[in-house]
């Protein structure tokens, strides 16, 4: 295997989701805004999943997204 060329298109492959992944958030996100089925305040929940058949069964990555950072308190 030539690791060069492997990790190349590994990184190719993983810039294309990303970009790819943030535009499509981004639209989901501002027409639920616009549809009011979020507030905007929410942290939002989120799950990538990633499988190479026959390489990789399933590769799931948990997180979340905060839409608005915390209030400062009052005193």
């Amino acid at each position: 295997m030539d690791q060069e060329l492997f990790n190349l298109e590994l990184r190719k492959f993983l810039k294309r989701f990303g970009v790819t992944a943030q535009r499509e958030i981004e639209q989901a996100v501002a027409a639920a805004l616009t549809s009011q089925v979020i507030t905007g305040r929410e942290t939002l929940a989120v799950r990538a999943t990633l499988i190479i058949p026959g390489v990789l069964p399933k590769l799931v990555l948990d997180g979340e997204i905060a839409l608005e950072g915390p209030t400062p308190e009052s005193g």
